[in-house]
């Protein structure tokens, strides 16, 4: 007898597998892993070069501030980005991610403006004289940009974002900077850029025009004031009553200081008469017309309105058709200046309204004060009331077109035609009614703010006012000095509005305007590679500010569109439905959900910075109610798939983080099902040799090389339609579908249903089936693995590195691996019939327990008469799903009614089946009918209700349905009693 043991079966890939997943050691493992290998690099799949015979795939990451940090909509928009990257990467396109931040004039000059206050001095205390203060100023913005500015990029290594991080942009770098001075001249030249006084709205703290994306409105209790203004000439008629003056009503008393006019709407009976004839303007010593304009609601308050052009952006257009005078009231700091009466001068705008009300009471003027809901405009950036100011501003004439311009067009209408005539495509269709209604109706941009950190503006004025815009000082001097020798010059101090810079971005990054050719294209060069992209993914909120413009300027500038479709995906919000605001408590910060956070400190980190203090108790109390233990270690991978599976065409999404533990338990099923699969497979014979197809047939010589059962054939043939509807769901930009599908074959058919089929077929087949079922199984993991892997790529990296080699699949990593393409040739109807065959068997005998109130645990036998062939086929695989300890197939209907005796029946296509156990027919009948009698008075009770006429009269739609159907479920399970109760009392007459 041999002393000889079987070798111990090497598998070196499971035994490096840790028992169970933890994200975090692999994460901080494959993230600088895969920057290290180059991956990301544009190219063709990590090659960091790309193919002139591949087609392309270009994003641009909208570029988050550089002073900002993730939140959850850069977590949601990355995450759709990233996945879409990944897949065309693996799908063999030359593939560009383009990173950058914005430079963020407004928010990052607070930032730094707020550190200084902490030093008890001002930006403007940096220097002897303004000049110095200010380079002083930039000069500690950028080393502050230096030390801080990479925090989001970080947290976006963190979230798996396979960026090209070679080609990161900041828009104050040399380069773009470079283009914003070149594409400002050149629209000058063109006649596109102009500056005038024109009505901005203004932030008197920061004493700057800010752009409507900064400007909030909201919802705050206010006052509506009426007041007289008397005629100039003496009492007159309004409705047959003689009347000593006109009532207007306005929240604002303060701005009638600056009134040019009293407007009524030219049809309005009551005040026809009255139109040409002046009033005297209270509190002030001049007259105001009264005019006729048909932008005056009748129906509000008296139907006379006061026309403050200076002041309110309705009133200045109506300023403008009437040609009114247009006094400004304010200093820019929102202090009444010189044009107002000298009581009020050096008034703040809210001191003087209560002066003004005070004033108008004392002499008789102020008829009455109401309370008034009104929409307050607040700046999201300091927190102030905005003002509406006219000031002198730089400005890009949209509507106007430059006679230099070939096209005979202006740059709003080369970007309403590059959507209209599908060069540019809205994903959803209708977000393109929106763009329309802003494009038509768009007025000129003013990209001016006066703000030192930022792109400053490049003119310059000589001592006479006479402008010079150039590219640099020099050039500006040698224009100055062509109309005169020894002018000096002085730059204009206002930078650019940050969208102005963002709006270049899709060709500012790609090498314009040297890359730009003059005739034909090259094939290998980022310009002609990836201008236009090939999808812009962003939220609707900026789809003016963003969107627009960078069609605008694309367009203009290249010729181009900047990207072939925009993918407009809904906000993030809470778990309620709420917009999330760190001001009111109810961010959740992505990288929490990553790594998880204690209670306390989240806690601390809600309740700081909000915008009322003295709702953080609530807020305390309100997140330790929705997270009483803080929140758990979710991983990158689960909140991705979070964000993936909630990624439909919606407006919004509300964010609930338990949805993240049900990926992550998903992240844990694709973990031991892969454990479960290496250790049947790895170091075994997975059929991976050489074989021929007659090896493999159905039903093939008994010791062929392979015998593929119907379940691996089944298994192989739904993961060609789950390829498809992959496929379908990324071009789509559906990534919820292709989150869903996949989720669904993995967890359902594959670990709940294949993996259980694959244990019986390794343990009672022949080394042809074990063979054919090995093989199944890991080249159906390793598909698994690559399929999700633009979604979750740490965990399907880790995985993909064990499982490849056994696969028999080559290379370094998934992530540049060939994404799986569907082939429709390999889909086996007849297999997929024949296991939903065996899963209706299966659910079939879990049914029956039910019935007989029968545990799991408890193995039984299943007594079955008909579909013998199948019956006796499926019946290994049917004993281990179903936890049968028996498969009896029975060729007599005698034999198999007298053994199945009193036990219920289910019927199943042909065959007739029932698990089989010894009753005490005594006591089963009075169980029986204990709960016949039960189900008889449930029956009454719900029809009672259902005939009381004045039940079904009030009661809403839904509970009435609600209670149609329990009465329909309680027959049908009545029915089955009956049946039952039948069975038994028929089995005992016969016995």
């Amino acid at each position: 007898m041999s002393n000889e043991t079987t070798p111990a079966i090497q598998q070196p890939g499971l035994e490096s597998l840790s028992k169970s997943f933890e994200p975090a050691a692999l994460e901080a493992h494959w993230g600088p892993e895969w920057e290290k290998r180059g991956y990301g690099v544009a190219g063709h799949r990590g090659t960091q070069a790309p193919r002139a015979d591949a087609p392309s795939f270009a994003i641009q990451l909208p570029p988050p501030n550089v002073t900002g940090t993730l939140h959850m909509g850069h977590a949601f928009n990355q995450t759709i980005m990233d996945s879409l990257t990944r897949y065309h990467r693996m799908m063999g396109f030359n593939t560009a991610w383009i990173p950058g931040t914005d430079h963020a004039g407004i928010a990052t000059q607070i930032v730094v403006e707020r550190q200084l206050q902490g030093q008890g001095i001002s930006r403007h205390d940096m220097g002897p004289t303004p000049a110095e203060a200010r380079k002083n100023f930039v000069s500690k913005v950028w080393g502050w940009k230096e030390q801080s500015g990479n925090t989001i990029t970080q947290q976006m290594r963190r979230m798996g974002d396979s960026v090209d991080w070679t080609r990161e942009y900041f828009t104050m770098d040399d380069k773009l900077s470079k283009v914003v001075s070149e594409t400002f001249v050149k629209l000058y030249e063109q006649g596109l850029i102009y500056r005038g006084k024109r009505l901005v709205s203004w932030d008197p703290v920061l004493q700057s025009a800010v752009s409507d994306l900064e400007v909030e409105n909201t919802e705050a209790d206010g006052k509506m004031h009426y007041i007289l203004y008397p005629f100039a000439d003496g009492p007159q008629h309004i409705d047959g009553v003689m009347q000593k003056g006109m009532t207007i009503a306005t929240t604002r008393p303060e701005t009638m200081l600056a009134d040019g006019a009293l407007a009524v709407h030219p049809e309005d009976e009551r005040y026809k008469h009255l139109v040409g004839k002046k009033v005297n303007l209270p509190l002030c010593d001049r007259q105001i017309p009264i005019i006729a304009d048909d932008f005056v609601d009748r129906e509000f308050g008296s139907g006379c309105v006061k026309i403050t052009g200076a002041h309110d952006a309705n009133d200045y257009a109506c300023s403008m058709r009437h040609n009114l005078p247009l006094i400004t009231i304010f200093t820019l700091a929102a202090a009444v200046n010189e044009n107002g009466p000298k009581a009020y001068q050096g008034m703040d705008r809210f001191v003087a309204r209560k002066a003004v009300i005070k004033d108008l009471e004392a002499q008789g003027l102020l008829i009455e004060i109401k309370p008034h809901k009104l929409m307050l405009p607040i700046c999201a950036r300091t927190g102030q009331v905005v003002e509406p100011m006219l000031t002198d501003q730089w400005f890009v004439a949209v509507n106007k077109v430059s006679p230099q311009d070939p096209t005979g067009k202006s740059i709003a209408q080369k970007a309403i035609d590059a959507v209209h005539t599908g060069q540019v495509n809205f994903v959803p269709e209708n977000w393109v009614n929106t763009y329309d209604q802003w494009m038509n109706n768009i007025q000129d941009w003013c990209i001016s703010r006066q703000l030192w950190w930022g792109h400053q503006i490049p003119a310059w004025y000589d001592e006479e006012g006479h402008v010079y815009v150039a590219k640099s000082e020099a050039e500006a001097q040698a224009q100055a000095d062509a109309k005169g020798p020894g002018k000096k010059l002085k730059r204009d101090e206002d930078v650019l509005d940050t969208w102005y810079s963002s709006a270049l971005v899709p060709f500012s990054t790609m090498g314009w305007p040297e890359a730009a050719p003059a005739s034909g294209s090259n094939k290998t060069q980022d310009y002609d590679l990836y201008l236009p992209s090939s999808v812009l993914v962003t939220g609707y909120d900026i789809i003016f500010f963003w969107v627009a413009r960078m069609i605008m300027m694309t367009t203009h500038f290249t010729g181009r569109v900047p990207f072939k479709h925009v993918y407009i995906h809904g906000l993030v919000r809470d778990a309620q439905g709420k917009k999330m605001s760190k001001s009111e408590g109810n961010v959740l910060d992505p990288v929490d959900l990553i790594d998880g956070i204690s209670l306390e400190p989240f806690l601390e980190k809600r309740s700081q910075g909000l915008r009322k203090p003295e709702t953080a108790p609530q807020v305390r109390k309100n997140t330790q109610k929705e997270f009483p233990e803080g929140i758990p270690a979710y991983g990158a991978d689960a909140l991705r798939f979070t964000f993936a599976a909630l990624a439909s065409l919606g407006r919004s999404i509300n964010f609930d983080s338990k949805r993240c533990e049900g990926y992550r338990n998903f992240c844990n099923k694709l973990w031991n099902a892969t454990r479960f699969v290496l250790m049947n497979c790895e170091g075994q014979d997975c059929g991976l040799k050489e074989h021929t197809k007659a090896e493999c047939a159905v039903g093939g010589p008994a010791h062929g090389y392979m015998s593929f059962s119907q379940a691996d054939r089944w298994i192989s043939s739904k993961i060609q339609r789950v390829e498809a509807d992959v496929a379908k769901g990324f071009a789509e930009y559906r990534l919820d579908n292709v989150a869903n599908v996949i989720y669904d074959f993995v967890w359902n058919e594959f670990c709940d249903w294949y993996l259980e089929i694959a244990k019986v077929q390794i343990n009672t087949g022949d080394a042809s089936q074990q063979r054919a079922t090995r093989r199944t199984l890991i080249r159906t993991l390793e598909t698994i693995l690559r399929l999700v892997h633009p979604i979750t790529p740490f965990i399907s990296e880790e995985l993909w590195q064990k499982v490849a080699p056994v696969a028999g699949r080559s290379g370094p990593s998934v992530s540049i691996a060939a994404y799986p393409v569907s082939q429709p040739e390999r889909i086996d109807e007849p297999a997929e019939a024949h296991v939903v065959k065996l899963k209706t068997l299966v659910d079939a005998c879990r049914n029956l327990r039910g019935e007989m109130n029968v545990s799991p645990a408890t193995k039984l036998p299943l007594y079955v008469l008909g579909d013998s062939e199948f019956m006796k086929a499926a019946g290994p695989v049917l004993q281990a799903l179903a936890k049968l300890n028996e498969v009896k197939v029975f060729d007599s209907e005698a034999d198999w009614t007298k053994a199945a005796a009193a036990a219920p029946v289910a019927v199943v296509g042909e065959a007739r089946l029932c698990l089989f156990m010894e009753v005490d027919v005594a006591a089963e009948k009075i169980r029986l009918s204990k709960e016949i009698a039960r189900l008889e008075g449930e029956i009454g009770k719900a029809n009672g209700k259902l005939s009381n006429e004045a039940f079904v009269a009030k009661a809403p739609p839904a509970v009435i349905d609600q209670e149609r159907k329990r009465v329909a479920d309680f027959e049908a399970t009545l029915s089955k009693m009956k049946a039952q109760l039948l069975q038994l009392e028929s089995t005992a007459l016969k016995s």
